[in-house]
Protein backbone atom coordinates (compact mmCIF):
# COMPACT_ATOMS: atom_id res chain seq x y z
CA UNK A 1 0.00 0.00 0.00
CA UNK A 2 1.47 3.31 -1.09
CA UNK A 3 0.11 5.27 1.89
CA UNK A 4 0.22 2.93 4.88
CA UNK A 5 -1.14 5.58 7.28
CA UNK A 6 -4.45 5.34 5.38
CA UNK A 7 -4.74 1.59 5.93
CA UNK A 8 -7.73 0.53 8.00
CA UNK A 9 -6.87 -2.47 10.17
CA UNK A 10 -9.33 -2.48 13.07
CA UNK A 11 -12.06 -5.07 12.30
CA UNK A 12 -14.67 -3.03 14.16
CA UNK A 13 -13.97 -0.05 11.93
CA UNK A 14 -13.86 -2.26 8.82
CA UNK A 15 -17.27 -3.80 9.57
CA UNK A 16 -18.74 -0.34 10.39
CA UNK A 17 -17.52 0.83 6.97
CA UNK A 18 -19.00 -2.24 5.24
CA UNK A 19 -22.28 -1.63 7.07
CA UNK A 20 -22.44 1.84 5.45
CA UNK A 21 -22.09 0.41 1.94
CA UNK A 22 -25.18 -0.92 0.20
CA UNK A 23 -23.56 -1.77 -3.14
CA UNK A 24 -20.41 -3.66 -3.95
CA UNK A 25 -18.84 -4.04 -7.35
CA UNK A 26 -17.79 -7.46 -8.55
CA UNK A 27 -15.05 -7.50 -11.17
CA UNK A 28 -14.57 -10.65 -13.22
CA UNK A 29 -12.93 -11.88 -16.38
CA UNK A 30 -15.11 -12.91 -19.29
CA UNK A 31 -13.90 -13.90 -22.75
CA UNK A 32 -10.62 -12.06 -22.30
CA UNK A 33 -12.30 -8.86 -21.10
CA UNK A 34 -13.02 -7.34 -17.70
CA UNK A 35 -16.65 -7.15 -16.60
CA UNK A 36 -17.77 -5.20 -13.51
CA UNK A 37 -21.25 -5.47 -11.99
CA UNK A 38 -22.69 -3.42 -9.10
CA UNK A 39 -24.60 -5.66 -6.70
CA UNK A 40 -26.46 -5.49 -3.41
CA UNK A 41 -24.92 -7.79 -0.84
CA UNK A 42 -24.86 -9.20 2.64
CA UNK A 43 -21.81 -10.37 4.53
CA UNK A 44 -20.44 -12.17 7.55
CA UNK A 45 -17.23 -11.60 9.46
CA UNK A 46 -15.65 -14.29 11.59
CA UNK A 47 -12.17 -13.78 13.03
CA UNK A 48 -11.19 -11.22 10.37
CA UNK A 49 -12.44 -13.52 7.58
CA UNK A 50 -14.92 -11.69 5.37
CA UNK A 51 -17.52 -13.55 3.34
CA UNK A 52 -19.90 -11.78 0.95
CA UNK A 53 -23.28 -13.08 -0.22
CA UNK A 54 -24.94 -11.93 -3.44
CA UNK A 55 -28.04 -12.95 -5.31
CA UNK A 56 -28.39 -13.22 -9.04
CA UNK A 57 -30.59 -14.41 -11.83
CA UNK A 58 -29.81 -17.97 -12.85
CA UNK A 59 -28.86 -16.98 -16.39
CA UNK A 60 -27.03 -14.10 -18.01
CA UNK A 61 -23.61 -12.69 -18.72
CA UNK A 62 -22.55 -12.54 -15.05
CA UNK A 63 -23.40 -16.18 -14.31
CA UNK A 64 -21.73 -17.36 -17.52
CA UNK A 65 -18.60 -15.35 -16.68
CA UNK A 66 -18.46 -16.77 -13.16
CA UNK A 67 -18.79 -20.33 -14.46
CA UNK A 68 -15.93 -19.60 -16.85
CA UNK A 69 -13.71 -17.99 -14.20
CA UNK A 70 -14.82 -17.92 -10.53
CA UNK A 71 -11.97 -15.65 -9.36
CA UNK A 72 -13.37 -12.18 -8.66
CA UNK A 73 -12.45 -8.80 -7.24
CA UNK A 74 -14.85 -7.21 -4.74
CA UNK A 75 -14.87 -3.42 -4.26
CA UNK A 76 -16.90 -1.28 -1.85
CA UNK A 77 -16.60 2.43 -1.12
CA UNK A 78 -18.39 5.05 0.96
CA UNK A 79 -17.87 8.18 3.09
CA UNK A 80 -17.41 10.26 -0.05
CA UNK A 81 -16.72 13.96 0.03
CA UNK A 82 -14.66 16.59 -1.72
CA UNK A 83 -11.96 18.25 0.35
CA UNK A 84 -11.63 21.65 -1.29
CA UNK A 85 -8.48 23.74 -1.52
CA UNK A 86 -7.38 27.01 -3.10
CA UNK A 87 -5.18 25.39 -5.75
CA UNK A 88 -6.72 22.94 -8.28
CA UNK A 89 -4.25 20.12 -7.62
CA UNK A 90 -4.50 20.55 -3.85
CA UNK A 91 -8.07 19.25 -3.71
CA UNK A 92 -8.50 15.78 -2.29
CA UNK A 93 -11.33 13.37 -1.60
CA UNK A 94 -12.64 11.77 1.59
CA UNK A 95 -13.50 8.07 1.30
CA UNK A 96 -13.35 4.63 2.85
CA UNK A 97 -12.94 1.53 0.68
CA UNK A 98 -12.37 -2.19 0.62
CA UNK A 99 -10.83 -4.12 -2.25
CA UNK A 100 -10.43 -7.88 -2.05
CA UNK A 101 -10.21 -11.04 -4.08
CA UNK A 102 -11.78 -14.45 -3.76
CA UNK A 103 -13.57 -17.21 -5.63
CA UNK A 104 -17.30 -17.29 -6.19
CA UNK A 105 -19.11 -20.36 -5.02
CA UNK A 106 -22.69 -20.90 -6.23
CA UNK A 107 -24.62 -22.21 -3.23
CA UNK A 108 -26.49 -25.42 -3.98
CA UNK A 109 -28.68 -26.46 -1.07
CA UNK A 110 -31.87 -24.71 -0.03
CA UNK A 111 -30.45 -24.17 3.47
CA UNK A 112 -27.23 -22.54 2.17
CA UNK A 113 -29.17 -20.31 -0.21
CA UNK A 114 -31.64 -19.33 2.50
CA UNK A 115 -28.82 -18.44 4.90
CA UNK A 116 -27.15 -16.29 2.22
CA UNK A 117 -30.41 -14.53 1.32
CA UNK A 118 -31.07 -13.82 5.00
CA UNK A 119 -27.66 -12.12 5.23
CA UNK A 120 -28.39 -10.04 2.11
CA UNK A 121 -31.79 -8.96 3.45
CA UNK A 122 -30.41 -8.18 6.92
CA UNK A 123 -27.68 -5.99 5.45
CA UNK A 124 -29.96 -4.22 2.99
CA UNK A 125 -32.94 -3.65 5.31
CA UNK A 126 -31.60 -3.98 8.85
CA UNK A 127 -34.32 -6.58 9.49
CA UNK A 128 -34.27 -10.33 10.01
CA UNK A 129 -36.70 -12.26 7.83
CA UNK A 130 -37.86 -15.85 8.35
CA UNK A 131 -40.75 -15.91 5.87
CA UNK A 132 -38.91 -16.72 2.64
CA UNK A 133 -41.07 -18.53 0.14
CA UNK A 134 -39.32 -21.62 -1.18
CA UNK A 135 -40.13 -20.63 -4.78
CA UNK A 136 -38.26 -17.30 -4.31
CA UNK A 137 -35.22 -19.06 -2.92
CA UNK A 138 -35.23 -21.56 -5.77
CA UNK A 139 -35.74 -18.84 -8.40
CA UNK A 140 -32.33 -17.20 -7.83
CA UNK A 141 -28.70 -18.12 -7.56
CA UNK A 142 -27.00 -17.21 -4.30
CA UNK A 143 -23.31 -16.52 -4.61
CA UNK A 144 -20.77 -16.74 -1.81
CA UNK A 145 -17.36 -15.04 -2.00
CA UNK A 146 -14.89 -15.78 0.79
CA UNK A 147 -12.24 -13.12 0.49
CA UNK A 148 -8.78 -14.66 0.30
CA UNK A 149 -7.17 -11.26 0.73
CA UNK A 150 -8.37 -7.70 1.13
CA UNK A 151 -7.23 -4.23 2.02
CA UNK A 152 -9.20 -1.36 3.46
CA UNK A 153 -8.18 2.26 3.38
CA UNK A 154 -9.64 5.61 4.20
CA UNK A 155 -8.98 9.32 3.95
CA UNK A 156 -10.73 11.46 6.51
CA UNK A 157 -8.67 14.62 6.24
CA UNK A 158 -6.37 13.71 9.11
CA UNK A 159 -4.24 11.19 7.25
Amino acid sequence: MRRPKRKMTDMGEITRMIDECMVCRIGMGSQGKIYVVPMNFGYSCQEEKLTFYLHSAKVGRKIEALKEEPEVCVELDCRHGLMEAEEPCSHSYYYASLIGTGKVQVLKTFEEKLDGLKKVMRHQTGKDFDNFDEKWVNAVEVLKVELEEYTCKYHDGTN
